[in-house]
């Protein structure tokens, strides 16, 4: 039997709701700031979670925040992307960040992220972040007048606790506590995926310096990542349309259906040949999803909490960190200076959804004949490929100016699409097609 509900006195200015990159990195940036911060985190780290591939702008957030050196010494150095697909006979192409438009973020890194994630939650500890581990939020009651929140959270050790706070920041990822609360939680109208995922040892890498590349593989259901590890092991994920995860066989365990998925593409296959599964196979399904509510008067979402895009560019880590950021400022001004509460709000509102808009063009159309075709053979026209590799590095929120070469390349994308027709076509079937599999309800998120 669960404890009396326990009231929290202690005065805080902020809940933070999550003990994720954004969560951490929002929390932080808020103590250095010189506000109370409580830090509710269900798990226990370190902890387990997938989306180990950083991207190059995110270099700059770690340095920001304080913690860059910290990154590089668990991370394996990733100096681009490598694209292949079999309809171009199994080729790869490879996009260095070096070339991309702004050439100073040569490289990022892969992480473990259980490490990554630890150490992003004890430098928010070390800034005077109270962090509460074993700690579930359950939901936030909002009090009149918008003079703060109550949330109501359950310890593991059984306690039941309510803590106050004058503004909740929910970075609870893919748990999107307020948003379910809100019922403001949408699945992607344009994009439906599930996903498989497990850890190997033994995978044949590629030689020298680009070792730790990221490599995306196509195959007729999906595609598939390969993210090398600095220590030996490789992590392995297939996104799929979700009629391919209801196609297991009765009794096939779900490792077996993977190194089943795994078989389907030949290249991937031939380096995976002398590997070792080494974890559980993971799986996961709704795996798209946006918001319609970003904020109230004293409540904010940031990264996973609001939306969850296909992990295709990698972008996860990167948009959730630039969300802590920008909410930490717009949370500064609502708490110091009311007044200006509204801009800095609306301000906010912008740039969080600005991150995912800008990546999801390009992800509803990754698996699109056009698409594979312009990656697989991609040229430097009025600095299109250059502006690409700019939002493969995630450099979106600074000056650099890649938006007009952006929509040149949109341009040829549709042009492509009529040279493409008859694949085109099919293409928009198979995709409609899956969009009736998810709608018809049937799909479970362990496949």
């Amino acid at each position: 039997m669960a404890e009396a509900m326990q009231a929290d006195t202690t005065p805080c200015d902020v809940i933070v709701i999550g003990g994720g990159p954004a969560g951490s990195t929002a929390g932080a940036l808020l103590a250095e700031r010189g506000y109370r911060v409580r830090l509710l985190e269900k798990a226990r780290h370190p902890r387990f979670h997938i989306g180990e591939s950083l991207l190059p702008a995110n270099l700059r957030l770690f340095d920001r925040l304080g913690v860059g050196d910290q990154v590089r010494a668990i991370g394996m150095v990733k100096l681009g992307a490598e694209f292949v697909s079999p309809q171009h006979d199994n080729r790869m192409e490879r996009f260095l960040f070096a070339e991309a438009w702004d050439k100073s973020m040569p490289g990022a890194y892969q992480v473990r992220r259980s490490e990554l994630d630890h150490l992003l939650l004890q430098h928010a500890g070390s800034r005077g972040v109270e962090v509460l581990e074993g700690c579930h939020a359950r939901d936030v009651a909002f009090l009149p007048d918008d003079s703060g929140a109550v949330i109501r959270a359950r310890h593991d050790d059984g306690r039941e606790v309510e803590y106050r706070a004058r503004f909740v920041v929910d970075a609870s990822g893919r748990d999107t506590l307020l948003a379910n609360q809100f019922k403001s939680k949408k699945r992607n109208e344009k994009h439906n995926s599930s996903a498989l995922f497990a850890h190997f040892r033994g995978a044949h890498r590629n030689p020298g310096e680009h070792e730790g590349n990221i490599t995306v593989f196509w195959f007729e259901h999906g595609w598939f990542w390969f993210i090398p590890l600095v220590d030996g092991t490789t992590s392995i994920g297939a996104v799929v349309w979700p009629y391919h995860l209801k196609s297991r066989p009765k009794g096939r365990s779900l490792e077996d259906f993977f190194l089943d998925t795994i078989a389907l593409c030949a290249p991937l296959a031939e380096r995976l040949k002398d590997a070792d599964m080494i974890s559980k196979v993971e799986a996961t399904g709704n795996y798209s999803y946006t918001g319609s509510l970003t904020h109230g008067r004293n409540f904010l979402l940031l990264g996973d909490a609001f939306a969850f895009i296909d992990p295709v560019f990698s972008s996860g880590v990167m948009l959730a960190m630039q969300s802590a950021f920008e909410g930490a400022e717009a949370i500064d001004v609502c708490l110091r200076d009311p007044a200006r509460a509204d801009a800095a709000l609306k301000r906010f509102d912008k740039r969080l959804r600005h991150g995912p808009q800008a990546f999801s063009w390009f992800i509803y159309r990754m698996t699109s004949p056009a698409m594979r075709a312009l990656f697989m053979g991609p040229r430097n026209v009025l600095r299109m490929k250059e502006a690409l590799l700019s939002l493969l590095a995630g450099d979106i929120f600074e000056d650099t100016p890649i938006w007009r070469s952006l929509r040149l390349f949109k341009g040829v994308y549709y042009v492509s699409v009529l040279f493409t027709a008859p694949r085109t076509w099919q293409a928009w079937r198979a995709r409609r097609r899956n969009l009736r599999e998810r709608d018809d309800g049937q799909m479970t998120a362990n496949g």
